[in-house]
């Protein structure tokens, strides 16, 4: 039987992986709708390609556009606005959402899905991130299923029991005998650049990762190892970890993309190409096996595999990270926030590599700790960390 689709940011790296994978299981998945912010010509090759039944441009004049450029025949609906978003996640039609929004922009429709009891695949991390406790209260309370794509969560997740794999957000790791979650990080771009040099490294510099392919942001996030931050946070609500159950080991080659360590002794090891189409075909067909379209490994190729500490001198937004993970949903909210402004501002040349770190800490340390119990409590918290990280940018352009 046929599952139907709905892509949650289906211009970006994620959502088009997911569509190479769809494309080649036709008769196994069907697109119900895809969505973007503002990419009309990406969007109208997805539409004209695959013909779902909705796309929707968050950006009004995105939509208007993409409307006036689709031939005549085709048969999607093009909706505008933010709402839609939400819309075409909750649709009692869909059965499977790819939730690959970037940043806290994908949080109400990835919520608005869990709480219709959608299977979701989870590639939004924010969406742990900024609201871990009511997200994962959401998902048990709707018995919405929530797949981790991320690379190194999938590779947990691939590593675990059968009887953990039906319990995320709430499994206790002891009862299944696991000792250890060990999140692996390539260390990004500048992993052997001398410290004091980081000051000076350019947007692009920052976004030439040595292994993936991915989006601006994410990108320089990887070379802050942030995003390994942010990773942490996610892990945290996936696996329900205490602090001394997660560590981070920096491993350049980025074959092993995550392990789990168990009391015997034994550690489940993940390995593959660094490619997402594998971690994408492995929970759109969970608990089966499908063709992802990617090479296995040849070990006589491989070379040597290496590991390392992390320096938290070398990645102090790792460090913010990690401790803002234990002190409460405030803090991840506000980091999260402050380093969406702070990158965009790097990106636009605003401020230097290492002044994203100087932007974060700067919001964590206005923060006012508060009990969040409701989205709109933390779109507050969200709204303020923003105004305060701006505030920080435009001193540190002035000074």
């Amino acid at each position: 039987m046929s599952q139907s689709i709905t892509i949650l940011g289906a211009t970006g790296s994620i959502g088009q992986n997911t569509l190479d994978v769809v494309a080649r299981h036709p008769d196994t998945y069907s697109l119900f709708a895809v969505t973007a912010h503002g990419n009309v010509s990406a969007m109208l090759d997805i539409v004209c390609r695959y013909q779902p039944q909705y796309a929707v441009m968050v950006d009004e004049h995105a939509a208007s556009q993409l409307r006036a450029q689709l031939p005549m025949d085709t048969r999607t609906e093009v909706l505008g606005g933010a709402s839609a978003l939400s819309d075409v996640s909750a649709c009692a039609e869909v059965d499977v959402i790819m939730a690959a929004i970037v940043g806290a922009a994908g949080l109400a429709p990835t919520l608005a899905a869990i709480n219709c009891g959608k299977r979701v695949l989870l590639a939004n991390k924010e969406a742990l991130v900024v609201s871990g406790e009511l997200f994962i209260n959401a998902a048990r309370e709707s018995g919405a299923q929530i797949l981790p794509v991320d690379s190194e969560h999938n590779a947990i997740f691939q590593c675990l029991p059968d009887s953990a794999q039906q319990q995320v957000g709430y499994m206790q790791l002891n009862n299944h005998g696991i000792d250890k979650l060990l999140l692996t990080g390539s260390g990004g771009p500048f992993r052997h650049t001398p410290i004091d040099e980081l000051v000076n490294q350019t947007p692009q510099q920052a976004c030439n990762h040595p292994n993936w392919s991915m989006g601006q942001k994410i990108s320089v996030d990887s070379a802050t190892m942030l995003n390994k931050g942010l990773e942490y946070i996610e892990a945290r609500w996936l696996f329900n970890c205490r602090r001394e159950q997660l560590d981070i080991v920096i491993h350049p080659q980025s074959v092993i993309h995550s392990m789990v360590q168990y009391v015997d002794g034994s550690v489940m090891a993940e390995m593959g190409e660094p490619d997402m189409r594998t971690p994408i075909a492995h929970v759109l067909g969970f608990p089966e096996r499908i063709c992802s379209g990617v090479k296995g490994l040849d070990f006589m190729t491989l070379g040597e595999l290496s590991f390392m500490p992390v320096d938290f001198a070398r990645y102090p937004c790792l460090k913010l990270a990690i401790d803002s993970c234990w002190h409460g949903q405030s803090a991840t909210t506000t980091l999260n926030a402050a380093n969406e402004v702070a990158v965009a501002a790097f990106l636009k040349g605003q401020i230097r590599f290492t002044d994203i770190a100087e932007v974060c800490d700067s919001a964590l340390q206005n923060l006012v700790s508060a009990h969040v119990d409701s989205v709109d409590a933390l779109m507050a918290i969200d709204a303020q960390a923003r105004r305060a990280a701006s505030r920080r940018v435009e001193q540190v352009v002035y000074a």
